[in-house]
Order: structure tokens, then C-alpha cells, then sequence
């Protein structure tokens, strides 16, 4: 038993590394290919790293140098001032990030498969601002969820988050986050000088943040379900095992048949929704089941 415990437990971190590892290319990719160049402040790391090297204006600093010294030192930074568990779950993402950012933007060029990757170079180049935008922001909220997904962390802005968050207890961590975004979108309007790359800016961190909510918000959405059956202490006992939540069960009576029956109730997430029903059909097909939406859900196991 213990083998197939560390079995499942190895798997799970894998995938879970896969997924930070292919959450943080997404938005590296991203930022590379649609942010970078075309100078969309949007919030982030990335944005803050535009525009320190427009007010540095040298040839020699490029923004994905000031992303990779960025990064670091807010990696070091949350390590000693959040600790070693909060900076593990950002080692993926400061290692791959920069990285995957200097890599793609090597492919943001003329001469680099045909000018395959080059926006500004394309025939349609009158329209290739509003496709960077949309599309910019469409993959940073894919690469943010995916990496959430994966339990990891994007690192960034976040760890300053975390840290005003941790000396300001009522604080919540995406207000700050929010806020720190909204301070640089608006430096950025000083910096960068243009309207329309500002308001097309603040559209792409629109359209990241509707993608997170759908991907990342919407794999966490719970539902709450109610089951009679005869058999529902094998199907309490399975849903305690297999699905890992706890239940209540109550005593009720039957308003036509006037019988005294036990509903069982447990509350769970979407991705645990299809599991719960094949428990049920599997134990006693007759069961009579009603599912809800929750809106929120507090308490042990579930505040986050």
C-alpha cells in the first residue's frame, strides 16, 4: 500500500511540474512574440522590464535582461523574506521564464524562418498591434492558469504581493497584485507616451484575466450534492476514500412514501464531478441525486 502512496504521489508531482514547466513557455512565448514588441503594458514583470529599458534607452540593456535580473532578485528576495516553500513553487518559473523569453525573441526577427515570427514585418502589419494584443493576452491568461494548474507560481510581482500581504494581514493577495499592475499600466502611460498602445494594453491584462478565470477559476468551481439511497453507507464510504471529502448525513422522511431515509450530502469540485457520479451508478444505480452549484465554499479543506 505504501509503494502505490508514493507511486501516485510521484506521478502527481510530475505532472505537476510539466504543467508549471509548460504554464511559464506559454507566457514566455507570449511575452515575447506579442507583448515585447510592440511595447504593451499590461502589468507584470514583463511590463516593468519595458519600461526600465525605455527610460535606460541603451543598446545594451534589453528587456529580457532586465527580466532575467528581475527575476532573480525577486526569487531571492521572497526566499528569505517568505521562505524556502513559497520560493520552491517559483524556482520553475525563474529558471524557465527568462530563459524561454531570450529564446523566443531570438525568433522575433526578419531573417529567422522567413520572417515567419516577425508581427511588424508581416504584409498585414496595419493590424498586427490589435492581433498582439488580443492573442498576447489570450496566451498569458492560458500560461498564468496552466501554471496555477500546476500548483506553481509565476513568481514576479507576486512575490512583492506577498510580502505587503504578509506585513498587512487584510490585505488579499490579487487586490495588491491588481493594484501594483494598475500603478504600472499607469507609469506606463508617462513612459511609453501612446494612448492607443496604453488602452491596448490594459485590453490584453483584460483578456489574461477572463482566461485565467475560465481555465484556472473554473477547474475550481465547486457543486454540492445531495444523494438518497439505501446503500448510502458503501457510497459514503466511497466518496471518503476515492474522491477525499467529507459528507453529512441526514436523517429525512419521505413527504409521499412517509419512509425514514438518510441523505447523504458532500460538497466537491468540477474535476471531481464525473468520479462522484460513477461512484454512485456503480453502487446503486436507483440512487435519487441532486446537484447544485455553490457559490463559495469556507471551512477545513476548502478556504484557499
Amino acid at each position: 500500500m505504501k509503494s502505490k502512496i508514493n507511486k501516485s504521489d510521484f506521478y502527481k508531482s510530475t505532472k505537476n511540474i510539466m504543467l508549471t514547466i509548460l504554464g511559464t513557455l506559454i507566457l514566455a512565448f507570449s511575452s515575447a512574440m506579442f507583448i515585447i514588441p510592440f511595447d504593451l503594458v499590461a502589468g507584470g514583470i514583463t511590463s516593468i522590464s519595458i519600461i526600465i529599458e525605455k527610460i535606460i534607452a541603451s543598446p545594451y540593456i534589453t528587456v529580457d535582461l532586465i527580466i532575467t535580473v528581475l527575476a532573480w532578485s525577486l526569487f531571492l528576495i521572497g526566499f528569505f523574506v517568505l521562505g524556502k516553500d513559497f520560493a520552491f513553487k517559483t524556482l520553475i518559473s525563474t529558471i524557465i521564464y527568462p530563459l524561454g523569453v531570450s529564446f523566443f525573441s531570438r525568433l522575433v526577427n526578419s531573417g529567422v524562418f522567413g520572417g515567419f515570427f516577425d508581427l511588424k514585418a508581416s504584409r498585414y502589419s496595419n493590424i498586427a498591434i490589435i492581433m498582439a494584443c488580443l492573442f498576447g493576452g489570450l496566451l498569458i491568461g492560458m500560461g498564468c492558469a496552466v501554471t496555477f494548474l500546476g500548483g506553481g507560481s509565476t513568481g514576479g510581482v507576486d512575490v512583492l504581493a506577498f510580502i505587503i500581504c504578509k506585513h498587512f494581514k487584510k490585505l488579499r493577495s490579487s487586490k495588491v497584485i491588481f493594484y501594483i499592475d494598475s500603478v504600472v499600466i499607469a507609469i506606463g502611460v508617462f513612459v511609453i507616451r501612446d494612448l492607443i498602445i496604453t488602452l491596448l494594453g490594459i485590453i490584453t491584462a483584460f483578456v489574461g484575466a477572463l482566461v485565467i478565470d475560465r481555465i484556472f477559476l473554473g477547474s475550481e468551481k465547486a457543486f454540492n450534492a445531495q444523494i438518497i439511497s439505501d446503500r448510502y453507507e458503501e457510497i459514503n464510504s466511497a466518496i471518503i476514500e476515492v474522491l477525499g471529502r467529507t459528507t453529512t448525513l441526514i436523517k429525512i422522511r419521505g413527504g409521499y412514501s412517509k419512509n425514514d431515509k438518510v441523505m447523504l450530502t458532500v460538497s466537491f469540485k468540477l474535476r471531481q464531478y464525473a468520479e462522484l457520479i460513477g461512484i454512485v451508478n456503480q453502487i446503486d444505480k436507483s440512487a435519487f441525486v441532486t446537484i447544485t452549484d455553490v457559490h463559495e465554499i469556507s471551512g477545513n479543506g476548502w478556504t484557499r
